[in-house]
């Protein structure tokens, strides 16, 4: 029975018992393995079931010169996030590719040992330990192989030319974000480091990392053929996708800089989580593919490990998210873990590139005997000597897991696994000891050999493995180039198909690409369209280019077809909704000719005539009892306010300037002044007659007769004062307001200097309420004339006039304003000729009984009573 580990191995892809002939049989067809290495195969696969191996006793074995290996042996940290002391860095599941490479460093290693070519009379040895896809669980070996050779301490030195660390040189680690941590630490000790996967474009860096070499292109390589791929099928509308690490950020950055520069438009990019067991990364991956949809993107760039990769993936086919072209890297698309996904073929198209690796001879082989010996008690005793012979005494056993798999768990990965990046980093390091070394055909003479010395020949020499020639760039990577390959589903069954390929050039073979469309041809990811004349181009996705068609807004335009962006127009122009030019503003002010103009001409004309007949009127009745009770000869000065102030309507029509804007102000508060002198005089006397009697005779002959226009003066002079202080403080200017008419200029005169503005029209005011006060409780008897009724409404109307005008003026930002002033001086003018001075001119014409003495006894008296006596 296969014991509880063995079932607990995921991501291994377990095949139960029954169906092993079947598995065997896909496997011999997709693959074109021997037969006799599928009855070697299937003769040990259970074996495997019935007792543990040696196989964990493998990975470590004494020689002249030690290399070094870092592995991903498992995966799935136990408790890291909870570690609270530094202890060991324990691994859960068994990731088998890991295992797979491993095995490909110890035959690297045991076939130059049995050369007689290469390293004649020299033995490698190795160290090979776990990473757990962690870095911190790396950093436990890499700190136990720069230790003193022979040792387990760190020697601190000021120079470390002699040094001699436990390893001449590492292979690995496979991660970048791994490689990141270990690379600066073997280059402080000078120790060459060889990854085998790690393509983070940041390694390439050799001031900061001078002793990492890789046998894989770097990320850029990749972005390059990714991209030129997009360009290949006219796909510009795009999302792209990293997981939150070392690779998946690293790529996707270097992604995002090159399509900018091919009209490539990215319409989402996102990272999704590393750990898929955090909550927090469903709702992250649900969120994910919600925004993917909404861009309605055909084309997906994923840049992401196995586990990342794979989650997003399932939760794509839980959400139903429609079929799309999922363009991948080795880093999953090689997967059987993700390709038998429950439902996967419902995601659409997948394709991407992998690196071009040969086979490596002899290895598939070299694994089917290795599991055959580790099964054998004589060879596990050895092995186990060897290896407590060798141990460090500090870390354990690298695979502890190793030792409950068989042959047929991993033959499925090991047919496709890509072995020769390992192998050649392992044959770097082999050649670069063979000429440090000075070896012949004879033999190698048996020399101290400091790391340090190995730098040299791997960076300028070219090396051969099994017929092929490789060197390290000036990046200290290699590139081989890449494969693009489609998964091509029949009936169930699924074939990495390679459709194309890339150095430096790409090519891709059209008629072997099968779309998941109806018609099976490739489907469409654009987001270009032309714009019309008005029109700009809106962004649609985080970077550049990806645009809907917007128009310009007024007073903007836009003149040419790709412009992003509307250019405003001057000040003094304008323009209509998605124009293409902009126009010069029209003057906008009360003009003479208009309708509107025409009708308070005539309102004011007839208000000028109202006024003169009643100036005539009373000019010719000026000694009658009813003119000389409403003020006498004052009277005929505040008419001819009245027609002065009717008449300064006209400065309001017109194209308004500076002095205009002056003259304004200044006439209107004089001819109002004038009129309203003549009631205030008339005011006090009424109130000195009805409130005040014991006052009057000291202060009644200075409002009446004569004296009267003392006062009158005094209040024009006043308020030629204010006016004076009006024109010093600041006047009302011109002022061109674009903001208030869409396609024109209004001008308005503005107020500078509110203070000046209020003393010369707050003074008049004060002269209105002072004669409101005075009148609007006086009570004469029955059969008299009430004049102090007339004043009363006269300065009512006037208040009720000045409070619409505010409220209306304020609100308005049109030639309304002028039309909204004429209409104030020409109510104002009315409603005193109304409440005041027409009834009198009702009893001067129809009324001539009632013009008496005795009707305007109380209205007439120019003395106090004592002094009539």
């Amino acid at each position: 029975m296969i014991s509880q580990d063995l079932l607990r191995l995921d991501p291994l892809p377990l095949f139960p018992l029954p169906h092993f002939t079947t598995s065997m049989k896909h496997f011999l067809r997709n693959r074109q393995i021997m037969v006799p290495y599928l009855l070697l195969g299937l003769s040990f696969g259970y074996a495997v079931a019935l007792k543990p191996t040696c196989l964990s006793t493998q990975f470590r074995r004494p020689g002249d010169y030690i290399i070094g290996g870092l592995f991903p042996f498992g995966m799935d940290t136990i408790n890291l996030t909870a570690r609270s002391e530094p202890t060991l860095v324990v691994c859960e599941r068994l990731f088998v590719d890991g295992l797979i490479w491993a095995l490909g460093m110890k035959f690297a290693i045991d076939q130059i040992n049995n050369s007689t070519s290469l390293l004649p009379g020299v033995k490698l040895g190795y160290d090979i330990y776990d990473t757990c896809f962690e870095p911190l669980a790396a950093l436990q070996p890499s700190l136990l192989f720069v230790t003193r050779n022979g040792t387990t301490g760190i020697g601190v030195a000021c120079n470390y030319t002699n040094y001699q660390p436990r390893v001449t040189a590492v292979i690995g680690p496979h991660k970048s974000d791994l490689c990141l941590v270990t690379a600066k630490l073997f280059g402080f000790f000078s120790i060459p480091q060889v990854s085998y996967r790690a393509s983070s474009e940041k390694l390439s860096n050799k001031e900061l990392y001078p002793t990492f070499y890789r046998t894989v292109p770097s990320d850029k390589k990749l972005v390059e053929a990714v991209v030129l791929l997009l360009n290949k099928f006219g796909w510009n509308w795009i999302a792209t996708i990293g997981s939150d690490d070392e690779y998946g950020r690293g790529a996707q950055e270097h992604f995002l800089r090159i399509v900018g520069n091919h009209s490539i438009c990215v319409a989402y990019e996102g990272l999704i989580p590393t750990d898929t067991a955090d909550p927090k990364a469903k709702v992250q991956l649900k969120e994910t593919i919600e925004l993917i949809n909404k861009t309605k993107v055909n084309i997906i760039v994923l840049f992401a490990f196995i586990q990342p990769a794979q989650a997003l993936l399932e939760q794509s086919i839980r959400m139903g998210l429609s079929k799309k072209v999922w363009i991948g890297t080795e880093a999953w698309l090689l997967s059987d873990i993700i390709s038998s996904t429950s439902n996967i073929q419902s995601i659409g198209t997948v394709l991407g590139f992998i690196m071009k690796a040969s086979t490596v001879p002899g290895f598939q082989e070299y694994v089917a005997d290795l599991f055959t010996s580790v099964q054998q008690d004589a060879f596990c005793q050895e092995s186990r000597d060897f290896y407590n012979r060798t141990a460090s005494g500090v870390l354990g056993t690298s695979c502890k897991q190793c030792d409950h798999i068989s042959l047929h768990d991993i033959s499925p990965i090991l047919s496709r696994s890509q072995i020769q990046p390992v192998h050649v980093a392992v044959h770097s390091v082999a050649h670069a000891l063979h000429r440090a070394l000075g070896c012949t055909h004879q033999g190698c003479p048996k020399a101290a050999i400091r790391s340090w010395q190995l730098l040299h020949f791997m960076n300028t020499f070219a090396f051969t493995v099994n017929g092929q020639s490789f060197s390290f760039d000036e990046s200290h990577g290699t590139n081989p180039g890449y494969k693009l390959i489609i998964w091509d589903w029949k009936n169930g069954t699924l074939t990495h198909l390679p459709v194309g390929d890339y150095k430096e050039s790409l090519y891709v073979n059209k008629s072997q690409i099968h779309f998941h469309t109806a018609d099976q041809k490739e489907p469409t990811s654009e987001c270009f369209r032309e714009c019309k004349p008005g029109q700009i181009r809106e962004i649609k996705g985080f970077h550049l280019c990806c645009y809907d068609c917007r128009d310009c807004p007024e007073n903007t335009f836009c003149s040419s077809e790709d412009s992003s962006t509307c250019t405003p127009c001057l000040q003094h122009q304008w323009s209509p909704v998605r124009s293409t030019r902009c126009y010069d503003r029209s003057e906008r002010y009360l003009f003479w000719n208009e309708p509107l103009t025409v009708a308070l001409l005539t309102l004011t004309s007839i208000t000028l005539c109202l006024t003169c007949l009643t100036a005539v009127l009373f000019f010719k009745n000026l000694e009658t009892p009813v003119v000389q009770a409403a003020g006498g000869d004052r009277n005929l000065l505040a008419l001819f306010a009245l027609v002065l102030l009717c008449l300064s309507s006209c400065l309001y029509i017109g194209k308004p300037s500076n002095s205009l804007c002056t003259t304004q102000q200044i006439v209107y508060a004089l001819c109002l002044n004038a009129c309203f002198s003549t009631f205030f005089t008339k005011s006090l006397e009424i109130s000195l007659l009805t409130e005040f009697p014991r006052w009057a005779p000291t202060f009644l002959p200075w409002v009446t007769q004569r004296r009267a226009w003392l006062v009158v003066a005094l209040c024009l002079l006043t308020e030629c004062l204010l006016c004076f202080c009006y024109l010093h403080l600041g006047p009302d200017h011109l002022v061109s307001d674009y903001k208030s008419l869409r396609t024109e200029v209004l001008l308005v005169c503005d107020t500078r200097s509110w203070l000046a503005f209020a003393l010369m029209h707050g003074y008049n005011g004060c002269l209105a309420i002072v004669c409101f006060l005075c009148t609007f409780m006086v009570e004469t008897p029955g059969k008299t004339y009430n004049v102090a009724r007339g004043i009363t409404f006269a300065f009512l109307t006037y208040f009720i006039i000045w409070i619409f005008f505010v409220a209306i003026f304020a609100t308005l930002k049109t030639v309304l304003r002028s039309v909204t002033q004429i209409g104030t001086i020409l109510m104002i003018s009315l409603g005193i000729l109304g409440t005041y001075y027409i009834p009198k001119c009702y009893i001067i014409l129809l009324k001539p009984d009632l013009n008496t003495v005795n009707y305007f006894q109380n209205s007439i008296k120019e003395e106090p009573e004592g002094d009539s006596q």
